[in-house]
């Protein structure tokens, strides 16, 4: 591992790091077609009247069709096509070993014995999360937006896992909502316009930790230089990872988290970034290795497929 460079002065300077233009998610890439509100990741959501009425439902447009995205205390989800936002189903073919499979691009089926295939049409990506992590619907997107205006997204990635979703419940505001943290999540998201590997992973993995665990302080965000990788399937990339050091303890679920992202073209050569973000220094947290082991799973599930509208 490479020792992250001093940015503890001011992290964000660099183009794509940090907050984005509004509409934009995950530094200068254009995000998935959503409309975010904010989640209780660890910090207090600033919200208005108006802003609570739209959490139960909501409205995006995707592929030229209007559809109802769900705002949920767990976080954002938006039903970006026909499907629902439950659980995916159960991917089979799990190997008889417990060790990881011989590895393919374009195969759904897990590569660990007992896992969970996260699939995600829209980009062609596949990956895979242990037996104990909930495994949601392409057709869901979650992410984070900015404090400060509920309309700004940050970053968020589609068909997401998370792990012990309800890990930390808590009324941050004391208006009677109580918000349920989850203590780690994995999903991948499009990056257009990058110019290699290395910036997809460098743009967006300081994203993720301050929009997640950070927000309003960006001096608190670390990182490391991009790493080349090269997963089981064969997948080449770059990977890099961030963290948060001193995020104050505003509430019981807030405090310091993580991010890794890898950092890779899909069939079609579009550049993707397989994220994993979590809570650190707790009971629990979702361990290193363990976040690189899921990484190693990542692989190519076919062409990228476009949302199917809704009639």
């Amino acid at each position: 591992m490479h020792n992250p460079p001093d940015h503890s002065h001011n992290p964000y300077p660099q183009q794509g790091y940090g907050p984005a233009p509004q509409g934009r998610a995950g530094g200068p890439y254009p995000p998935e077609p959503a409309t975010l509100y904010p989640e209780g990741e660890g910090g207090t959501p600033r919200r208005t009247p108006d802003q609570d009425r739209r959490r139960t439902v909501v409205v995006a447009l995707c592929a030229g069709a209007a559809v109802l995205a769900t705002a949920a205390a767990t976080g954002v989800v938006v039903l970006r096509h026909q499907g629902g936002d439950g659980p995916a189903p159960a991917a089979s073919g799990a190997s008889p070993s417990g060790s990881a499979s011989p590895a393919r691009p374009g195969t759904s089926k897990p590569l660990v014995a007992g896992w969970k295939t996260v699939v995600n049409p829209a980009h062609g990506t596949a990956f895979d999360v242990p037996p104990d992590w909930e495994v949601l619907a392409p057709s869901v997107f979650s992410g984070f937006t900015d404090h400060k205006d509920a309309n700004k997204v940050l970053v968020g990635h589609s068909a997401p896992a998370f792990y012990k979703s309800k890990w930390c419940s808590i009324d941050a505001n004391g208006d009677g909502h109580v918000e349920d943290v989850r203590l780690g999540s994995a999903g991948t998201k499009g990056a257009d316009g990058a110019k290699d590997t290395a910036e997809v992973a460098e743009k967006t993995a300081p994203t993720w930790v301050y929009a997640a665990y950070s927000q309003p302080d960006k001096s608190v965000v670390k990182w490391d230089k991009p790493v080349d990788y090269t997963t089981k399937a064969g997948v080449k990339g770059s990977y890099v990872k961030a963290r948060s050091e001193g995020v104050p303890q505003s509430n019981r679920c807030a405090g310091d988290g993580q991010a890794v992202v890898f950092g890779f073209r899909n069939s079609k050569g579009g550049f993707v970034a397989w994220n994993f973000y979590g809570r650190t220094g707790v009971s629990g947290a979702v361990a290193d290795d363990l976040i690189m082991k899921i990484m190693s799973t990542v692989r190519l599930a076919g062409d990228p497929v476009e949302p199917t509208p809704l009639p």
